[in-house]
C-alpha cells in the first residue's frame, strides 16, 4: 500500500477514490494495528511530506481511536493496551510528541488531538508518566508554535469525556497549572500562545479544584485572567470572559471576594466592549451568575426542607442590578436587522440574560424594566420600540404574578397594538412577547375583553409576514393550551373563537404556493387547537376532518411528480404535518371518528406504499393508526390483513431504528384495542419481537419497548399467553441479570432503569393473563421475587419502576389468594419496599395508591397463610 496516495485520496473530490482510501486504511489498521499506528505516525512526524497527507495522517490517527459507542470504545482502548507492543507504543507516542515542535501548524494540531487520543486511555493507567511533564516543558522552553502545539493538547486532554481520564487528571493539576498559567501570563509576547494558554485554562478549571481551594493559587490564577480581558487583543480577551464564566459555575463559592475588587466593573466594562465576542461573553458572565443563584435558591430551599447544610449564597445578581439591568436594556437595541432567526447576536444575549435575571431578583426587576419600556415603546426609532417590547416580555417569568397582572391589563391592548408597527422585527417581538403572557401569565387575559382583539392581531401578524410565523404561532399555541378548561368540557373560552380560528389557519395552510415554514408552523397550532378543543367544539373538529383528509388525499399524486431532493422533503413536510392534525383529530374524536376510519386507513396504507426509504412520514402514520386503533377497539380488526404487511416490514426494518420503535409500540396498542382478537397475529408478532430481542445489533433502547410489549400482548389475549410463557420467561430472567460494571457509562444506568421497569411490565401482564391458570406461574416466582428485591435495592429506582414493582406485587399476591408464597411476603424488604414508595410525598397519586394496593393485597396474602395455619 503507497501510504502517501491512500492518505491524499482520504480528502480526494472523487468519493469513490475517498471511499476507497478509507477502506483501505480501516483494513490496514484490522491486518496489523502496530504497523498500522507506527506507520501513520512516522507521515506526520515527516516534515517532508505533504501538509495535506500530514493532516489526514493525523486524522486517520485520530479516528483509531475514536467510537460513538461506548462499547465500540473500550474495544479500541483494549486493542492499544494489549494489541500494540510497548516499542511500537513507545515509538508512536515520540513521534506524535517530536510532530508537536513542528512549524506546520495543521500537523502539530492533529498531533495535538491525537495525544489527547492516547492520553485518555493511558494517563489513567498511569502508563505514559513522561507526557505532562514534556509538555510542561515544552511551554516553560519551546518555540512559539511548540508552546502553541503543547497548550492545545493539554487542552485537548482536558476537554475530553472519558470518565476515568477526567478523575485522573485531578493528580496532575499541578503540571497542567504551571503550564497553561505560564503561557496566559500577560509577560507572555506571543499572542496566539496566550491564546492557546487561556483556552487550555478553562478546559483544566474542573480539575484543579484543590488549587483553587489554596487561596493564593486563587488569587494569582484570578489576577492572570483578568489582566487578560484588558489585553487589547479581542480574542484573547473573548476567551478571558468565557474562562470566568466557567470559574463561577465551578466556585461561586469563592468569588465575593473577586467580585467586590474586580469582576463587577470588568464585566460591565466588557459588556459595552465594541467586538461583539467580547460582548456576548461578558453578557454570558452575568447569564451563569443567574443560573447558578436560581439553583443555589432551590437547592437550599430543598436543604431547609431536609435539615442539611445550605450552600453559601451572595446575591451577586441583586447587588449589580442597578447597573446590570441598564446595561443590558441598552444592548438589546443592538439589533442586527438582516440577522437569521438562529443568530446569537448581542440584543439577543442581553434578552436571554434580562428572562434569567427576572428568574433570579423576581420583583426587583420590574421597576427598572418598566422605565426603560415607558421611554422608549414610543421612539421613533425602531430599535427601541423593539427593546422596550422585547423587555416587557422577558420579565414574565420570576415576579409574582400578582405583581404582574395589572401591568399586563395595562400594557395589553398597547402590545396588542404593536401587532400593526410599521417594521417586522417589532411586529415579531410583540407577538412573542404576547406568547410570553400566555404561556406564564394567563390569568392576566380577560377571555371576554382580550381574547377576541389578541387572536386577531395575532392571526393577523401570521398573514403579513412569514418572518414572524414562528412566534406568532407559538403564542397562538400557548393561547389554546392555557384556555383549554378541564379535559372534557362542555366548553372553554376558546369555544366561541374556534370554527373561526380553524378556518383562518386552514387559508393560512392552503395552496402549494405558501411559505413552507409557515404552512407547518401554522399546522401545529391547528394542532394544538384540535387537542384543546372542548366539546362544543367537536363538530367543528369532524369536518375538519374531512378537509385534512382530502389535502392529504392530494398529496399522493405528488410522489410521482418529484424531481429534486427540495421536492421531495417539502412533500415529506407536508405530509407529516397532515397526518399530525389527523393524529390530534382522532385523539380528540375518538370512538366518533368510526364514519372516516376507512378513508383515513385507505389514504394511510396509500401513503405507506409510496414513501421511499428513510422517510420520518411512516413514524406519524404509525401513530395515527395506533390510535384510531385504540379509538376503534375491535371495530378495528377489519383492517388488519391490508395492514399486516406495512408493520411487518417496520417491525423488520433495523436500519430505521425509529421507524421499528413506532412498530413495537403500534403492536401494543393494535393488541390491546382488539383484546383476545390479536390471538391469530400473536405468533408473527412474538417471532418479530423476539428476533429483534436477540440481535446483538439492534440499539439497547428497543429492549424494554419489547419487555412491555410482552405484558401488553400477555393482557391482550389472557390465558392464551401460555404458549409464550416459557420463553418470556427466560428472556425476563436473561434481562433481570443484566447490572452496571464498575466503569459503565450514564447511558448504561438509564438503560439498566428502563429495562427493568419493562420487565416489571412484562411481569404484570403475564400474572393477569394467567389469573386464571396460576399453577402456570408457579416455575417462575422465585424469580421475580429475585428481581424484585434488586428493585428493593437499587438506590437509582425511578418512579415508573417502582410503580411497576408495586403492581407486581400486588398482583402476584392476588393471583394465589390462598397465602402460597406468605414466606416471600414476609420478607422486611418487602414491607420496606411499600412503605417507601407509599411515603413518598414527590410521587404522583397512582403511585402511592398503588402501593397502598400492594400492600392490601400482602395484608391478604399473610392473613391467608394465618387462617389456614389455624
Amino acid at each position: 500500500m503507497d501510504v502517501n496516495q491512500v492518505l491524499e485520496n482520504t480528502f480526494s473530490p472523487d468519493a469513490a477514490a475517498r471511499q476507497n482510501a478509507e477502506h483501505q486504511l480501516a483494513q490496514a489498521a484490522e491486518v496489523n494495528f502496530s504497523t498500522y499506528l507506527t506507520t501513520l505516525a512516522q507521515e506526520l512526524a515527516n516534515e517532508k511530506a505533504n501538509a495535506g497527507v500530514r493532516q489526514a495522517a493525523g486524522i486517520a490517527l485520530k479516528n483509531a481511536f475514536t467510537a460513538r459507542e461506548y462499547s465500540r470504545l473500550r474495544e479500541i482502548q483494549m486493542r492499544w493496551l494489549q494489541g500494540v507492543d510497548t516499542s511500537a507504543k513507545d515509538s508512536v507516542r515520540r513521534l506524535a510528541l517530536q510532530t508537536l515542535a513542528s512549524k506546520d501548524t495543521r500537523a502539530g494540531q492533529s498531533a495535538a488531538q491525537f495525544i489527547a487520543a492516547i492520553a485518555a486511555i493511558d494517563i489513567p493507567r498511569n502508563q505514559w508518566p513522561e507526557l505532562m511533564p514534556a509538555l510542561v516543558e515544552n511551554v516553560g522552553e519551546g518555540e512559539d508554535h511548540l508552546k502553541q502545539a503543547s497548550l492545545q493538547t493539554i487542552g485537548y486532554i482536558c476537554e475530553a469525556e472519558d470518565q476515568d481520564l477526567r478523575d485522573s487528571l485531578v493528580q496532575h493539576s499541578n503540571a497542567i497549572l504551571t503550564a497553561v498559567v505560564q503561557g496566559a501570563r500577560k509577560e507572555e509576547p506571543n499572542k496566539d500562545v496566550r491564546l492557546a494558554a487561556i483556552n487550555s485554562l478553562s478546559d483544566s478549571l474542573e480539575f484543579v479544584r484543590t488549587n483553587f481551594d489554596n487561596e493564593g493559587e486563587r488569587n494569582y490564577i484570578m489576577q492572570v485572567i483578568c489582566e487578560a480581558t484588558q489585553s487589547g487583543d479581542s480574542r484573547i480577551e473573548a476567551s478571558s470572559y468565557g474562562c470566568l464564566n466557567r470559574i463561577m459555575g465551578l466556585y461561586y463559592d469563592k468569588m465575593k471576594f473577586y467580585m467586590e475588587k474586580a469582576l463587577f466593573g470588568l464585566t460591565i466594562m466588557g459588556m459595552k466592549n465594541p467586538e461583539e465576542d467580547v460582548a456576548k461573553l461578558a453578557i454570558e458572565f452575568w447569564c451563569t451568575v443567574c443560573e447558578e443563584e436560581i439553583a443555589i435558591e432551590d437547592d437550599n430551599a430543598m436543604a431547609q426542607a431536609e435539615g442539611t447544610e445550605m450552600r453559601p449564597y451572595f446575591n451577586f445578581a441583586r447587588v449589580a442590578a442597578r447597573e446590570v439591568l441598564p446595561t443590558l436594556l441598552q444592548l438589546m437595541a443592538q439589533q442586527d436587522e438582516d440577522a437569521a432567526d438562529e443568530d446569537y447576536n448581542i440584543s439577543r444575549a442581553a434578552y436571554q440574560c434580562l428572562q434569567l435575571y427576572a428568574q433570579t431578583i423576581a420583583g426587583d426587576i420590574v421597576q427598572t424594566v418598566l422605565g426603560f419600556v415607558e421611554m422608549n415603546i414610543r421612539q421613533a426609532d425602531w430599535h427601541f420600540r423593539d427593546a422596550a417590547v422585547s423587555a416587557f416580555g422577558a420579565i414574565m417569568e420570576g415576579p409574582d404574578e400578582k405583581m404582574l397582572q395589572p401591568l399586563i391589563k395595562q400594557g395589553l391592548p398597547v402590545l396588542i397594538g404593536m401587532m400593526d408597527d410599521p417594521v417586522v422585527q417589532v411586529k415579531d417581538s410583540a407577538a412573542f412577547a404576547l406568547g410570553r403572557i400566555c404561556e406564564n401569565v394567563s390569568e392576566a387575559i380577560d377571555p371576554e375583553e382580550h381574547l377576541r382583539p389578541l387572536i386577531g392581531a395575532l392571526f393577523g401578524g401570521l398573514s403579513s409576514s412569514p418572518k414572524m410565523a414562528s412566534s406568532c404561532c407559538w403564542s397562538l399555541m400557548n393561547l389554546a393550551e392555557r384556555f383549554a378548561g378541564e379535559p372534557g368540557c362542555q366548553e372553554n373560552p376558546m369555544s366561541p373563537h374556534f370554527q373561526e380560528s380553524v378556518q383562518r389557519l386552514l387559508a393560512v395552510t392552503e395552496g402549494t404556493d405558501a411559505d413552507n415554514q409557515l404552512r407547518m408552523a401554522a399546522y401545529e397550532v391547528l394542532n394544538a387547537f384540535v387537542t384543546n378543543a372542548a366539546n362544543d367544539s367537536l363538530p367543528t373538529v369532524a369536518k375538519l376532518s374531512e378537509v385534512i383528509l382530502e389535502r392529504l388525499e392530494k398529496t399522493l399524486p405528488m410522489q410521482q411528480q418529484i424531481v429534486s431532493v427540495e421536492d421531495r422533503i417539502t412533500l415529506e413536510e407536508i405530509q407529516t404535518s397532515l397526518t399530525s392534525v389527523l393524529l390530534a383529530v382522532v385523539q380528540r374524536l375518538e370512538g366518533e371518528i368510526k364514519p372516516a376510519a376507512d378513508r383515513i386507513m385507505n389514504v394511510l396504507m396509500h401513503i405507506l406504499s409510496s414513501v421511499g426509504g428513510k422517510s420520518s412520514v411512516p413514524d406519524t402514520v404509525f401513530a395515527v393508526v395506533g390510535a384510531l386503533a385504540n379509538a376503534l377497539e375491535e371495530d378495528f380488526a377489519k383492517y388488519m390483513n391490508s395492514f399486516l404487511p406495512f408493520l411487518y416490514n417496520a417491525l423488520g426494518n433495523r436500519e430505521e431504528p425509529g421507524l421499528c420503535a413506532m412498530a413495537i409500540g403500534l403492536v401494543s396498542d393494535i393488541t390491546r384495542a382488539l383484546g383476545e382478537m390479536s390471538q391469530p397475529y400473536c405468533d408473527q408478532f412474538m417471532n418479530y419481537l423476539l428476533t429483534n430481542l436477540s440481535d446483538k445489533s439492534i440499539s439497547n433502547q428497543f429492549r424494554p419497548a419489547i419487555l412491555q410489549t410482552f405484558g401488553d400482548i400477555a393482557q391482550a389475549i389472557g390465558p392464551h399467553f401460555e404458549t409464550y410463557l416459557t420463553v418470556v420467561a427466560q428472556v425476563l430472567q436473561t434481562a433481570a441479570s443484566v447490572t452496571m460494571g464498575e466503569n459503565a457509562a450514564f447511558e448504561m444506568l438509564d438503560y439498566i432503569i428502563s429495562l427493568r421497569e419493562g420487565i416489571m411490565d412484562a411481569w404484570s401482564g403475564a400474572i393477569l393473563a394467567m389469573k386464571s391458570k396460576p399453577q402456570a406461574l408457579i416455575p417462575y416466582v422465585e424469580s421475580i421475587f429475585t428481581i424484585l428485591s434488586v428493585v428493593a435495592q437499587d438506590p437509582n429506582r425511578s418512579e415508573a419502576l417502582l410503580r411497576s414493582a408495586m403492581g407486581v406485587i400486588g398482583d402476584l399476591a392476588d393471583t394465589f389468594p390462598n397465602g402460597e408464597y406468605a414466606n416471600y411476603y414476609r420478607a422486611d424488604w418487602i414491607t420496606q419496599l411499600i412503605k417507601d414508595v407509599r411515603s413518598n410525598r414527590d410521587f404522583q397519586p397512582r403511585t402511592i395508591e398503588t402501593a397502598r394496593w400492594a400492600r392490601e393485597q400482602v395484608k391478604r396474602q399473610l392473613a391467608a397463610q394465618n387462617s389456614q395455619m389455624s
